[in-house]
C-alpha cells in the first residue's frame, strides 16, 4: 500500500514538472510571437517641431489671423501673449493744466501652436505670406521610431511577466508587489508611447513675430503742480498779505508776554537809574579831587 502512494506521488510530481516546462514554454513562445508582430507592425513616429521669427505691420491683426488660419487646419493654440515695451517717452507741454505725452514703444507678439503633422509645411508657408519678413524659421525632425517600439514590445513582456507570476500558486507579498511594479512599468510604457503619438500627429511651431515702433501721442494732466500757481502780481499781493498777518500774530504772541514786558521795563529803568547814579557819583569824586590839587 505504502509503495502505490509513493509511485502515485512520484507519477503527479513528474507531470507536475512537465506541465510547468509546457507553461513556460508556451509563455517563451507567446513573447516571441508578440515580439515578431511588435516588429512587423512598427511604424515610423516622426516628431516635428517649428519655430518662426518674423516681421508683420500690426501685432493684434496678426494674432487674430493665425488663430484663424490654426483653427482652420485643425490645430490649437496651446499659448500666446502680447507684449508692449516703451522705448523712449517725452512729454510736452500744451497749457498750465495738460500735457502732450509722446511714446515710442515696441510691440511683439508669442504664439505657440499645435496644428496636424502633414500640414505644418502648409501652415509655415501661410505664415511666411503674412510677415513683411522672416528673420529666421527652423524645423527639427526627432525620429522616436525606436523608442516607441522598445516601449511596446517592454510593455508587452511586462503583461507575460505578470501573467506568470499570477500563475504561481504562492500568494506571498513579494510576487504581489513584483506582479504590481511590473504592471505600474507597463502602463508609464504605455503612456510614454500616448504621448509619442500624440506628439507625431500634432506638430508643435513657435512663432515669434514683431511689428515697427509706434509713436502715439495724447493729452495727460499736467502733474508738475508748480505750474498751477498763481502769477508774479497775485504771489506778491498775496505774500504782503500774509507778511501783514504775521506781524499781527507777533504782536498778539507779545501780548500774551505782557509781565515779561513790564519787568522788562522796570528792570530797564532801575539800570538806568544806578548807572546815572553812579556817574553823578564820579563826577563829584573829580570835582573834589581837582579841587584838593589846587
Amino acid at each position: 500500500m505504502k509503495r502505490n502512494i509513493i509511485a502515485i506521488a512520484i507519477i503527479l510530481t513528474i507531470f507536475g514538472c512537465q506541465s510547468n516546462k509546457k507553461e513556460s514554454a508556451s509563455a517563451d513562445a507567446s513573447i516571441a510571437q508578440e515580439m515578431k508582430i511588435a516588429d512587423d507592425t512598427a511604424v515610423e513616429k516622426i516628431i516635428k517641431t517649428a519655430d518662426m521669427r518674423f516681421r508683420v505691420k500690426d501685432v493684434q491683426n496678426t494674432k487674430e489671423q493665425l488663430s484663424k488660419t490654426i483653427k482652420a487646419e485643425g490645430g490649437t493654440v496651446a499659448e500666446f501673449s502680447i507684449q508692449s515695451n516703451i522705448q523712449e517717452t517725452e512729454k510736452v507741454k500744451q497749457s498750465t493744466d495738460s500735457l502732450k505725452e509722446i511714446t515710442s514703444y515696441r510691440t511683439e507678439g508669442y504664439l505657440v501652436a499645435k496644428v496636424p503633422s502633414e500640414k505644418l509645411d502648409e501652415f509655415t508657408n501661410t505664415i511666411s505670406k503674412m510677415a513683411v519678413f522672416v528673420n529666421s524659421a527652423s524645423m527639427k525632425l526627432d525620429d522616436q521610431s525606436i523608442n516607441y517600439l522598445a516601449n511596446k514590445l517592454k510593455a508587452q513582456n511586462r503583461v507575460s511577466a505578470s501573467k506568470q507570476i499570477g500563475n504561481i500558486p504562492s500568494k506571498k507579498a513579494d510576487n504581489i508587489e513584483t506582479s504590481l511594479a511590473l504592471k505600474d512599468e507597463y502602463v508609464d510604457r504605455k503612456i510614454d508611447n500616448m504621448s509619442i503619438d500624440a506628439r507625431v500627429k500634432y506638430s508643435t511651431i513657435t512663432l515669434n513675430f514683431y511689428q515697427d515702433n509706434t509713436v502715439t501721442t495724447m493729452t495727460v494732466a499736467n502733474d508738475n503742480l508748480y505750474d498751477y500757481r498763481p502769477n508774479f502780481a497775485s504771489r506778491l499781493w498775496l505774500n504782503i498779505v500774509n507778511g501783514w498777518t504775521i506781524f499781527k500774530e507777533i504782536i498778539l504772541a507779545l501780548a500774551n508776554l505782557w509781565m515779561l514786558v513790564l519787568a522788562g521795563i522796570v528792570v530797564f529803568f532801575t539800570v538806568r537809574y544806578f548807572v546815572r547814579k553812579n556817574k553823578v557819583a564820579m563826577e563829584l569824586a573829580a570835582k573834589n579831587l581837582m579841587a584838593n590839587r589846587q
